[in-house]
């Protein structure tokens, strides 16, 4: 530098005559350079302490830069909840259909001390012992059970028999009476009117359950349909009416009395009547509005398996205005002219198939029948008594 700055000061000494001699150059260059010195001591004092607090001072930590967070990876994978067995939820109070009771079929072993006939002789399978069956009820039904009763009837005493549904009540009467029927199921007034015909001889009652107990009668009852505004007995004036049959005892014949005791003829007060032919044609009238009344045994509504399985609401639409006196159940007669022989034996037979399980299915199947009992021949007398003093004589109507 000494020199630049020698030659720089002479230079300038000879253009502005400010300095001619070298010593004033020098003079300048001590004071040039004594002040720059102080000025790099300076500098370099500063940055000599600048990097002494730089080796001191303690490293620098990088900022912080907040992680992205990406899930940690687990030092181990994450729990797996327990296998808990699931709580069995306690069960719910509803409803457990019960199995149903499984009937069993019919005992039709032969029994002892049963008769034995000759081939073409009534009993034998060539001349079966025909027992006559009244349309009281539903008739596919009452064919099926008819005969069921009969094979198994014909096993228990080796004789043969075959049922037949009459046309009407009044049929099956006649059917005794003309000798192609040996025995019937005939209903009461039915059984009333042969006997006093005929001479047939009332041999068994049917028992049904009636307020909890085997009883061998039964009731009639006047049904209505709801929607008809028959409430009471007078209400059935002008209204239309539906019977059985006319030889039906609680569908034609105990109806008749009791309408005419509370003022409706039925011969001039109704609107219309018709025999509809059986109990459940009369309540499936009435169900449908067909008839706003009508005349039926207790209860048509819940006793007939034909009409609980086909019109389950009939109680909703159905209702009874009036129930009946007490009424001798129907049950089994047989031709006066009948050998003792096979009368006894299909006695002993019906009596025996009304205390097995399966053969009480079949009866009840047939008729309602809970069982069946021995009667005399006195039994339905009463009932003809009464029957008398309402105005209606059997032996009249026979004539």
């Amino acid at each position: 530098m000494q020199p630049l700055f020698m030659q720089m000061c002479a230079s300038r000494a000879r253009v502005f005559g400010v300095m001619d001699r070298r010593d004033s150059c020098d003079v300048l260059f001590q004071n040039h350079l004594g002040g720059d010195v102080k000025k790099y001591l300076l500098l370099t004092l500063a940055l000599i302490v600048l990097l002494a607090i730089a080796a001191c001072a303690p490293a620098a930590q990088p900022t912080a830069v907040p992680a992205t967070q990406a899930p940690p990876a687990p030092t181990q994978a994450p729990p797996q909840p327990t296998a808990v067995p699931p709580t069995v939820a306690a069960p719910v109070a509803t409803a457990v259909a019960q199995p149903t009771a499984t009937i069993p079929p019919p005992k039709c072993d032969k029994l002892d001390g049963m008769p034995t006939v000759k081939a073409g002789d009534l009993g034998s399978p060539e001349k079966p012992i025909v027992i006559t069956l009244v349309p009281s009820g539903d008739v596919p039904t009452i064919t099926k059970a008819g005969n069921q009763v009969a094979e198994c009837l014909g096993k228990l005493t080796g004789l043969a028999f075959k049922t037949e549904v009459g046309t009407s009540f009044a049929a099956s009467i006649e059917a005794i009476g003309a000798g192609k029927a040996q025995a019937g199921f005939l209903n009461t007034f039915s059984a009333i009117l042969a006997q006093e015909k005929y001479g047939v001889v009332p041999m068994l009652v049917a028992l049904r359950t009636y307020k909890g107990k085997l009883e061998n009668y039964y009731q009639g009852q006047i049904i209505a349909n709801k929607a008809s505004g028959v409430k009471t007995l007078a209400d059935v004036k002008g209204k239309s009416f539906c019977f059985v049959d006319p030889n039906s005892t609680t569908g034609f014949i105990v109806p008749r009395i009791v309408l005419k005791a509370n003022g409706v003829d039925p011969d001039k007060d109704l609107k219309a009547s018709q025999n509809a032919g059986s109990h459940d044609n009369v309540a499936i009238a009435v169900y449908k509005g067909d008839c706003d009344a009508g005349a039926t045994f207790v209860d048509v509504r819940t006793d007939s398996n034909p009409i609980k399985a086909n019109y389950a609401d009939i109680l909703d639409k159905v209702d009874v205005i009036f129930v009946s006196d007490n009424v001798p159940n129907d049950g089994l007669q047989v031709a006066k002219d009948l050998d003792p022989k096979l009368r006894d034996a299909m006695v002993t037979g019906l009596l025996f198939i009304g205390n097995d399980a399966g053969g009480k299915a079949m009866l009840r199947n047939l008729y309602s029948y809970r069982g069946l009992a021995k009667i005399d021949a006195s039994f339905y007398e009463t009932f003809r008594k009464y029957l008398v003093a309402a105005g209606i004589n059997p032996s009249d109507l026979v004539k």
